[in-house]
């Protein structure tokens, strides 16, 4: 009986552990998603509202999946150096200017792009540092 009980407990210590494992990107993933949120909150919100769904025709909402999807390659680009082109979002233009954060590090645009196309209705996949890294060195300036 005795051993019975301790195989028991030695087989749900290693089914728990299997179950509890995470792969690198998921723990990548969890970690971009909260330092993105953080500087979502510090730099982005103010104008894309709490819940992405933007300010008027100011500021375009977070929301449109197949925006952000179609423009995968350039968000880095928007993020870091700002726009000053039209958008048409879910059937209507937004014209106003997009302002430039310079001085945020690729991986605070990695992490905050992660943030955003995870979030806000949208589900994508987890956009590594070293993506972001390549967008941004073929960015229009």
């Amino acid at each position: 009986m005795r051993k019975y009980i301790i195989t028991s407990i030695f087989v749900s210590s290693v089914i728990a552990v299997i179950v509890s494992c995470q792969s690198q990107e998921e723990i990548d993933l969890q970690n971009y998603m909260s330092n993105g949120k953080d500087i979502y909150q510090a730099k982005c919100q103010n104008c894309h509202g709490e819940n992405g769904e933007g300010l008027g025709l100011l500021a375009p909402p977070l929301t449109d999946s197949v925006f952000l999807k179609s423009n995968k390659a350039r968000l880095a680009c928007i993020v870091k150096n700002g726009a000053n082109e039209t958008f048409v979002i879910h059937g209507k233009e937004y014209k106003e200017k997009m302002p430039a954060f310079p001085e945020m590090a690729d991986i605070d645009v990695a992490q905050v792009i992660t943030y955003v196309t995870n979030s806000f209705g949208n589900k994508q996949a987890f956009v590594p540092y070293s993506e972001v890294s390549k967008d941004l060195e073929n960015c229009k300036k």
